[in-house]
């Protein structure tokens, strides 16, 4: 197989995990560097974890970090082996089994759970390896009418062979032998109907010519049994696997909702930019070189291999990514950076963000704290911590804003630049120190001790708004809205 395919193929069963998000972007990016084409299908069958709506929501979070596919699930071009939704696909599973049955690499088990239970206990004591026993390979038309007689429904078992190795090839993990004596047959379709992932997978991958299978290092213990389910369904070479490194918290544990957001959908929710996230899931397990960091999507398309995956565990750190967010944030001009920011704020237009956004970018690593930047622009007052008020609102400082709002009042134009030379004439003549004499006046017209620049600020608030709360913060020493 030369035309290099690969597939992300997740369950509808609710948020898109971020890891989850990175196995998509490797595997999109494998088949963009190679000019091959990128799969969507949603694998639906264990039906009891799906949630309605899950797979447009899957659809809506991949869209959002800019990455499109060639066939599959709402894709403009289904393919000729669409449809890309395994309950969709029932048909082609049953015939396929049943030419397995008929061939003799698969056979009815008419085994109950607890049977099998009970078997396994056995085994457990005996000290042998757990598995089916393969006590249905060969039953008697007699005893298959007596279990039919029972009312059981079959599941059905692929058969495996009972010595040797199955060998893996994995190029991220290297070769690996597994002992044919810990792969016991296994179900590939339920009493149900409804087939495995074991099975429905494999089957999936061969009737879309899959060439790579970029997955995370869970399945790696699957591939085993995989390797000889595609090898029944007439593919003896299986697709290349790559097996992508488990992604941790700071703990060194899997990476959990436990260790706090873990969902696409809550990172584009708490104001992080599609890029900056697709940047750093690039480079949890890959890095093109010792110092680069910073990649677009169209740059990764030209660069990313999976030769510079490594097989250690990735630690995911929200503080990392937060900076690598507020350098996208910065790098936007105003116009976007406001755009952008308009949905996290309220009670700012988009025009007065815009020219705001100089003075916020530099301040801010996620678009959720913008509104904590820019709120003073949406009231007509403020209101003033009581605690921060302690600090600055002495007599000496209401003295400061006293002197500073007489000395505001006759400025023409009110711009930041004349803002900045009265105030700084003024702290001159009182000879206090810059902190001491602003302080209390970003406290007057923000709220907050920490907030964009000041005069820039002023200027953006208007004389009219900055001289009011000046005055009533002088007088009332800011313990109440002003």
């Amino acid at each position: 197989m030369t035309e290099v395919r690969t597939r992300f193929a997740p369950s509808p069963t609710g948020f898109l995990h971020v890891g989850t998000a990175r196995t998509a972007l490797f595997s999109y990016l494998y088949a963009r560097r190679n000019s091959g084409t990128f799969v969507l299908r949603i694998e639906d069958t264990d039906v009891e974890r799906n949630v309605e709506g899950g797979a447009d929501a899957l659809v809506e979070a991949l869209r959002w970090l800019g990455l499109s596919w060639d066939e599959g699930y709402a894709a403009p071009k289904r393919g000729e082996h669409g449809p890309y939704v395994q309950s969709e696909r029932l048909d082609r599973y049953h015939l396929a089994v049943n030419s397995l049955i008929a061939h003799g690499q698969a056979y009815p088990c008419w085994c109950s759970p607890e049977e099998l239970e009970a078997r396994n206990a056995e085994r457990r004591a005996r000290k042998l390896p757990p598995g089916y026993d393969g006590r249905c390979r060969t039953l008697s038309d007699r005893e298959i009418k007596a279990y039919e007689a029972e009312g059981r429904h079959p599941a059905v078992r692929l058969r495996l062979p009972d010595d040797g190795v199955t060998v893996v090839h994995d190029l991220v993990r290297g070769t690996v032998a597994f002992d044919n004596l810990t792969l016991t047959d296994f179900v590939i379709m339920r009493p149900s109907g409804i087939p495995t992932y074991q099975f429905a997978a494999v089957f999936d991958d061969v009737d879309m010519r899959i060439s790579h299978v970029i997955r995370g290092e869970d399945l790696f213990p699957s591939t085993a049994r995989q390797v000889h389910v595609f090898a029944a369904l007439g593919r003896p070479d299986p697709p290349a696997f790559a097996h992508l490194p488990l992604l941790v918290g700071p703990d060194g544990r899997k990476l959990s909702k436990r260790q706090g957001a873990v969902a696409v959908e809550q990172f584009r929710a708490d104001g992080y930019l599609p890029e900056a996230l697709v940047n750093y899931l690039a480079l949890l397990g890959w890095s093109l070189d010792d110092r680069t960091e910073l990649f677009s999507l169209a740059e990764l398309e030209r660069v990313f291999s999976i030769e510079r995956v490594t097989h250690n565990p990735a630690a995911f750190d929200t503080d990392k990514l937060d900076n690598l967010n507020g350098h996208y944030l910065r790098r936007l001009n105003a116009a976007d950076f406001a755009a952008r920011a308009l949905p996290f704020v309220s009670g700012v237009d988009l025009a007065t963000l815009t020219a705001a956004a100089p003075l916020v970018q530099e301040r801010v690593r996620r678009l959720d704290e913008v509104q904590g930047m820019v709120g003073f622009l949406a009231t007509d007052e403020v209101t003033i911590d009581q605690a921060e008020a302690a600090k600055v609102l002495t007599a000496e400082g209401r003295d400061f804003l006293a002197a500073a709002g007489k000395a505001l009042a006759a400025l023409e134009p009110w711009d930041a630049a004349g803002i900045e030379a009265t105030l700084r004439a003024l702290q001159t003549e009182r000879g206090i120190g810059a902190k001491k004499a602003f302080q209390p006046v970003r406290l007057a017209i923000t709220g907050r001790l920490v907030s964009p620049p000041l005069f820039e600020s002023m200027e953006l608030l208007g004389r009219e708004r900055s001289l009011a709360r000046i005055q009533a913060a002088a007088g009332a020493g800011g313990a109440e809205p002003v």
